[in-house]
């Protein structure tokens, strides 16, 4: 576990505080939840730009496949 020194606005330390002693949880435990959930909304954000950038690129080349099926279901 690595050792961290972090400087909080007032009102966010205030409000964690209030949450921690209600959840009954330790500072450090619910710090680390926290960040650890931001963590994932950021990744799931970041690979959500990175489809998106992706399926813009092969947009084209899909709709050209699309059209050759679509070509092969009419001579059916």
């Amino acid at each position: 576990m690595k050792n961290l020194s972090l400087k909080l606005e007032e009102d966010i330390f205030q409000e964690t505080e209030k949450i921690v002693s209600k959840v009954k949880k330790n500072r450090n435990r619910y710090i680390n939840e926290a960040i650890e959930f931001y963590n994932r909304l950021h990744r799931r954000r970041l690979l959500s730009k990175q489809l998106s950038r992706e399926s813009k690129i092969v947009a084209k080349d899909s709709l050209e496949v699309l059209a050759e099926f679509e070509k092969l279901n009419d001579e059916d």
